[in-house]
This record gives structure tokens, C-alpha cells and sequence, in this order.
């Protein structure tokens, strides 16, 4: 690529008549890619807004705008409001059982983050543990990654500041509560997984960074050691990659103790080559089980010298095998079925596994060498997950939720079969009062899509309607409660959600169907759902948002710019915009695998097709927009959202307001407070309202 042009910075003028968005300084950047001219005037952006001063003046300038904007809409104070009100009911994590202690999460309410509490008989009292709401004044500090040791003894937790990947892990003495001393700096993208003997636990780092660790790419990830009571200094490397520096190495442990399975990536794809070391014998080195970044193996368990996987080798929506400890052909235990294989786990003598049938759970129960016991009654059309346990101990825990059913924990038994209820939340609302209903429509080229429906019940007509999805990187997006939809639709909105391809709802060749060359499909599905919608009477010509977050913004990005006479308003979140270069940033280079190589031509022309922010046209009326992201997102940089922002007000697409919300001290999304994410949408519903007409009283 050749620099062809930079001048003296230039400033651009707002467009729109009515909105008076403060002044972005161009730069006349032109690059030369495969031929194609690439302006990029608003590179200067993408500078880390904690260390430019410029960055920081224009969020400044950029929030008091929005600020000034969304305090005028009537809707505001009535969806924080609603939004709190409906917050506020007593949420349970799924325990995870160690040393016959009983460990989980468990939120009042409205506290910004869930304190992990510990129980020791599973019906016993309760004792607090860790409280994270006294670690930050703003609530913005959170409990990420947590591991109780074999014996119940420890606890190890990772603390995650402000929103960023970046973990620091610490240890606690369960029988006291208090801090061991223990920590680990730099973590990352790891797993914690404890020796049987409780001496330590293996996790996964990147080196220290040197500057921008908010911004700087993550390579020569590193499987360590720790053992309790010695600084990190003396960890001890377990496993590295140094000839793929761009692999991924993490680890877990067999429920037996022996064996420790690491598991290496490069991108996203569910490719891994598998490692095992045998922790019983002294010295031992990692060997190679699985050679070759080719298919999914993910582990289920292990009964002496033989592993358990699930695979999408020869099977794209997954099956079971069996593979000796010193390699050779995997033995099938469960076939590939009609639905998709989403997980499974040993519990007791049996194989608990979750399928997929057209986006909703259901949970078969199998013996160790494949034979069906039968299904796992469920309460509806919902999601399941969890049932981590152990072979030998017949007791595991679930969760179970749908759009209008809050999650509820169940403790299942594998000796009877049977479920029963451990912790039920108590909600100041009917979730009879709501319906739920999956559609199936026809996208551009014929495929059927399936997209639930959630509004009151024996709403008719055409109503205000928000419509969500995600389509990309094998995510399945499931039916689940949301206290912040709800709020939606209890106001008289209607919320979708469209499984469109690119996910994992119907397995590989779903997933295939929308990446790569193929990620128009995405758009179009997402077009198709928005034009079924006003087709079926659903919602009226003005009447359709759409939101997406992370790939899901660059989705909402691609569409507005694609069809934006479809739709009313847009909120796309923490999305990726600039397609030619989201493989320079911190986990960006991970991505590769749905998006392709920006420098590999085939590749460019596809990404520079829909990238949202070099396609945004003057010309046409543009729907009301209002970016969201954060300045310590290390996931997706912000200067994906700015720079999309600066191309949206810099240009003549009509009088609607297209703003950007930027908060602080959050980050892509895991770990922000209740308060912030309240804060949050309650500015996105109002704003989503006034251009939809939907009346909040």
C-alpha cells in the first residue's frame, strides 16, 4: 500500500441543518489499495483517547451534544424509571460445586456488579464471599473468570477494571475469606484450572505490553503455572508456541487430576490443535493429541486413558467421540443429528448433551458409550445451560430462561432424571402476559430464516419495533430475558430478534453461509427480516429500529448504509467500522476468520464492499443513528465508532440527528455496572422511541 496524499490538517463543517455537531479536523489521507483509492480523513481518531489530548477534547465536545440532544426527549426519565423498577429482582449465577461447597453469584437487584457468595451443604446458609461493589467508587470494577480449587479450599478470581480484557487474579482462603497474597498481572483470554492437590493453578498471559496496552495487538500467548505462596516471578512456563505467535493457548485439567488438555486457536473459528501433558508423571512435556488447527475438539471429560470430545469432524453440526490418551482414530459415541449440537458434559455415569432445534434448547441424556436415556423435560421455548459436573458425582446445576421468564437455577439429578428448582427469582411482573412467537421468512436468495417475536399479549397491528441480531462468528443468539427489553415492550414496543446466517443455529454450514465472501448473506437476512416485519403488519413505515453490538454494530452500520430508507432509527454498539484495518488492534487480528485478510486483495474488495464507514453516501436521507462505545473497550477499539460518527455528521444525509454516546470507564461490554448499563438504555429507548413514535407514559 503507498501513501499517495497527506496535507495540513483541514476541518469539516457539519452538513445538517439542525444539528449543530461540533467541527472534526480532516486530514486528506488517501491510500492506494489494490488500486482502489481508500480516503481515510479521520485516521487521527483512532489515537488512544486516554493519551491525546485532541481525541479527548472531541469526546468531550461529541457527549456534550448527545447529552444536550437526549435530555430533551420525554421519554427519558420514564424508561430509567421503568428500567429500574424492573432491575431490581434478585438474580442467581449456576453454583459450581467443589469440595462439597457450593459457590455462586447472586445480585439483590440493583447492585453494579453480583457478589460471589458460598454455601457449605446446597441448601445451607449462605456466606458472602467476594463483594465487588467495594472495589470502585463507580461500580465499573468487576469479578470476571473464578475457579474454587478441587478441595473447596481457595478460590481463584480474576478482577477486570473499567471494562478491559486485562485481568489481574487473585486468590482468597474460603475457610477465612481473606486474601492469600496470591497475584497474577497480565492475564488474558485464560481459564483457571487447578491442580487435584489444590498446590496451584494454570492460567494463560500475553507478555507484559510496552505503551498501549489498550490498543497494542496480542501475540505469544503463554499457558504459565502458579503456585500458591510464590510471586509470579517464579510461575512456571508450561506451554508456548513461539513458531505461531498468533495462537491462543489455554488450559484445563481433567475432573480426575491427570491430565492437563491445552487447547490452541488462532482466530475465531473452533479450530484448535489439542496438547496434553500427563501431570502424574514427573517432567513430563506436552505432547500433541490433536495435530493441525482443522476442526472443533472440545473437551467433555475423560475416564482413565481415554478423552471425550465434541467434534464437528465429518459431522458440521457436531457429534461425540472417544479418543485414546496415545492418539489414534476417534471412536464415535453420539452420531451427528438433525439438530445442532451445542455442548455437553459428564455427570455421574452419564453424557448430558444441548442441542439446538430451530434456536431452542433441548437436553439429551446418554450413557458413556452412546445410548439415548432420553430428554430432559424443559419449562418451554427457551435456553439452557450450564451442567458442569462431575463423572461419579450425580448432582449438577442449570439455568433455564426465555424472553419472558427471568433465569432460574435447577438442580438435576442424574440418577433419577429428574430437575427440580433451586433458586427462582421473584419479579414484579407476569411473564404470562407476554407472548412469544417464532416466524420463519424468506431472505433475498430463498433461505428460511426463523426470528422470535416478542410483544403483549394479544397485541395486533403494527407497533414501534426494535429489531436485533448478530450474524457472525458461530454465535447462536437464543432466547433469554432481558429486563432492558422488557422495558421496551412493556412500553408497547414489539422486540425481535432474527437468527440470521453467520451464527451457529444450524451448525457449519449456517456459520459458512455468512463470513468471508459470503457476509452479504448477513445484510440480507437482516433486510429480509425488516421488510417481513412492515409486510406482516408487525410494524408501520416509520415505525422499525435496529440494533447490534460488536459485529452486530458493524451489521447495523452495513444495513443503514445498504437500505436506510428500511429503517427509523439505528443504535449500533461498540461495532466494527473501518473493515480495511480492524486487524491492526489489540483481539482485532482474531477476526481474520469471519472477515478475511485486508491485505489479501480477494479479501479487501469484499471488506471495502460493505465496510460502514467508507460507505456512508450523501445523497440520501440517512435514519436517525446513535452510536454507543467506550473509551476503555480494548475488544473493539472506539476509534472504530468515532471515526464512523465523524463520516455520519460530515456528510448530507438528511436532518436526523446522528450521534455518539461515549462512556467512560467501560468498557465492550462484560463487567459494566447496573447503573451504567441502566444510564444507558434508557437514552438509547427514549431516543429509539421518539424516532419510531412510541409514547411512554
Amino acid at each position: 500500500m503507498r501513501l499517495l496524499a497527506l496535507a495540513l490538517l483541514l476541518t469539516s463543517a457539519s452538513v445538517s441543518a439542525q444539528m449543530n455537531y461540533p467541527t472534526t479536523q480532516a486530514v486528506p489521507l488517501v491510500e492506494d489499495h489494490f488500486g482502489i483509492q481508500v480516503s481515510d480523513p479521520y485516521r487521527w481518531l483512532e489515537n488512544d483517547v486516554r493519551q491525546d489530548q485532541k481525541v479527548r477534547d472531541w469526546v468531550t465536545a461529541e457527549n456534550q451534544v448527545t447529552e444536550a440532544y437526549l435530555a430533551t426527549l420525554p421519554a427519558r426519565d420514564a424508561f430509567k424509571a421503568r428500567l429500574k423498577a424492573l432491575f431490581d429482582y434478585e438474580r442467581f449465577g449456576v453454583p459450581a460445586k467443589k469440595g462439597g461447597r457450593y459457590f455462586y453469584q447472586h445480585n439483590s437487584g440493583l447492585q453494579n456488579q453480583s457478589p460471589l457468595y458460598v454455601r457449605d451443604s446446597v441448601d445451607g446458609p449462605a456466606r458472602l464471599l467476594i463483594d465487588p461493589n467495594l472495589w470502585a467508587k463507580d461500580g465499573a470494577t468487576a469479578l470476571a473468570e473464578w475457579l474454587p480449587s478441587e478441595d473447596g479450599r481457595h478460590l481463584a478470581y480474576a478482577v477486570q477494571d473499567g471494562g478491559t480484557d486485562w485481568r489481574t487474579i487473585k486468590v482468597l482462603d474460603v475457610a477465612t475469606g481473606k486474601e492469600t497474597g496470591d497475584s497474577v498481572e497480565w492475564a488474558k483470554f485464560t481459564g483457571l484450572a487447578w491442580t487435584k492437590d489444590g498446590s496451584g493453578f494454570f492460567y494463560s498471559r500475553f507478555p507484559k505490553p510496552e505503551g498501549a496496552q489498550f490498543q497494542a495487538l496480542n501475540e505469544n500467548h503463554e499457558v504459565y503455572f502458579h503456585k500458591l505462596g510464590t510471586p509470579q516471578s517464579a510461575d512456571r512456563k508450561v506451554f508456548a508456541t513461539p513458531d505461531h505467535p498468533k495462537w491462543n493457548n489455554t488450559a484445563e485439567v481433567t475432573d480426575d487430576g491427570r491430565w492437563l488438555v491445552i487447547t490452541s486457536s488462532e482466530g475465531t473459528d473452533e479450530r484448535y490443535q489439542i496438547s496434553v501433558v500427563d501431570l502424574t508423571a514427573a517432567g513430563a512435556a506436552p505432547r500433541t493429541l490433536i495435530p493441525g488447527l482443522d476442526n472443533n475438539w472440545q473437551l467433555i471429560g475423560n475416564s482413565g486413558d481415554t478423552f471425550y470430545f465434541l467434534t464437528n469432524r465429518d459431522a458440521p453440526r457436531q457429534r461425540i467421540v472417544a479418543l485414546a490418551a496415545g492418539g489414534g482414530q476417534p471412536r464415535e459415541i453420539v452420531p451427528q443429528d438433525m439438530a445442532t449440537l451445542q455442548g455437553a458434559s459428564m455427570v455421574g455415569d452419564e453424557i448430558v448433551a444441548t442441542y439446538l432445534v430451530d434456536a431452542k434448547s433441548e437436553v439429551r441424556r446418554y450413557t458413556a458409550d452412546g445410548t439415548l436415556k432420553g430428554k430432559l423435560a424443559l419449562p418451554g421455548i427457551g435456553t439452557a445451560a450450564g451442567f458442569d459436573g462431575e463423572a461419579g458425582d450425580p448432582e449438577s446445576f442449570f439455568s433455564f430462561t426465555s424472553f419472558a421468564t427471568p433465569t432460574t437455577i435447577y438442580r438435576y439429578d442424574a440418577k433419577t432424571g429428574q430437575a427440580s428448582v433451586w433458586a427462582r427469582p421473584k419479579v414484579a411482573f407476569n411473564p404470562a402476559d407476554y407472548s412469544v412467537e417464532q416466524r420463519f421468512y424468506a431472505s433475498k436468495d430463498g433461505t428460511r430464516v426463523p426470528m422470535f417475536v416478542v410483544r403483549k399479549k394479544g397485541a395486533t397491528g403494527p407497533a414501534p419495533t426494535l429489531l436485533y441480531a448478530y450474524g457472525g462468528f458461530n454465535v447462536s443468539m437464543l432466547p433469554a430475558f432481558s429486563a432492558s427489553r422488557l422495558a421496551w415492550v412493556q412500553a408497547g414496543g414489539t422486540f425481535v430478534l432474527a437468527n440470521i446466517r453467520g451464527g451457529g443455529e444450524y451448525g457449519k454450514a449456517w456459520h459458512d453461509a455468512g463470513r468471508l465472501g459470503h457476509k452479504q448473506n448477513v445484510f440480507d437476512d437482516f433486510i429480509a427480516a425488516g421488510e417481513y416485519l412492515k409486510t406482516e403488519g408487525i410494524t408501520g413505515p416509520d415505525q422499525l429500529a435496529i440494533q447490534g453490538g460488536s459485529n452486530g454494530g458493524l451489521l447495523i452500520g452495513a444495513v443503514v448504509n445498504q437500505r436506510p430508507d428500511l429503517f427509523a432509527a439505528a443504535l449500533p454498539a461498540v461495532g466494527v467500522m473501518d473493515m480495511t484495518r480492524f486487524d491492526r488492534f489489540t483481539a482485532g487480528r482474531y477476526w481474520v476468520d469471519d472477515y478475511g485478510y485486508p491485505a489479501k486483495e480477494a479479501d479487501f474488495k469484499t471488506l471495502w464492499a460493505y465496510s460502514p464507514y467508507h460507505n456512508v453516501k450523501g445523497g440520501r436521507d440517512y435514519p436517525a443513528v446513535l452510536v454507543t462505545t467506550a473509551d476503555t473497550d480494548d475488544r473493539v477499539v472506539p476509534g472504530h465508532s468515532f471515526k464512523y460518527t465523524a463520516a455520519l455528521q460530515n456528510a448530507a444525509i438528511g436532518p436526523k440527528p446522528h450521534l455518539i454516546r461515549i462512556e467512560t470507564r467501560a468498557g465492550h461490554g462484560s463487567g459494566k455496572p447496573t447503573d451504567k448499563i441502566i444510564e444507558e438504555t434508557a437514552d438509547q429507548w427514549a431516543f429509539i422511541a421518539k424516532w419510531t413514535g412510541l409514547e411512554v407514559k
